[in-house]
């Protein structure tokens, strides 16, 4: 019998949670961060459906597309064109899904904070575990994606 080994899952269900938006607070998230601009900035997703999964957040704690100012809107998509373009040369996916989850009902797992999902996919990433398990197996460590990713990130800080 093959194990499934995921060791970083215990300390997020054992810990203590967070108090504040995980999006903006720097202790939560601020070494897996990509790419910081002056109105978003790119993280890994702490808990991916693929290695390589991005999220696009606005720098500004906001839930609503419409309470976006247009500096944040263009940022935010600019980062997602940049995402797609660095996960390409890094990861060579097949295709991409890309989305957001607004409300609780929408899934959203931090319904406060808007974020975009970027999520790089390869024809065939979709194995038994997903379809009987419902178990998804991320083949990489994060830190691992995090150290690959961050050079196709750096060359585009201004």
């Amino acid at each position: 019998m093959d194990a499934i080994s995921a060791p970083w899952r215990m300390a997020y269900i054992k810990g203590e949670k967070p108090k504040t938006c995980v999006l903006c607070d720097k202790d939560c998230n601020e070494g897996f961060v990509l790419l910081r601009g002056e109105h978003a900035l790119i993280m890994l997703n702490l808990y991916p459906y693929t290695a390589g999964h991005v999220m696009v957040v606005p720098a500004r704690h906001v839930a609503g597309l419409e309470d976006l100012n247009a500096d944040e809107r263009r940022e935010l998509f600019d980062f997602c064109i940049l995402s797609v373009q660095a996960l390409k040369k890094a990861l060579n996916p097949h295709g991409f899904n890309i989305g957001m989850n607004l409300g609780e009902a929408a899934g959203a797992g931090v319904e406060d904070h808007l974020h975009i999902h970027i999520v790089p996919r390869w024809r065939g990433d979709t194995n038994f575990m997903t379809v009987v398990g419902e178990v998804r197996v991320i083949p990489e460590d994060i830190k691992a994606t995090w150290e690959k990713l961050l050079p196709f990130f750096a060359e585009n800080v201004k």
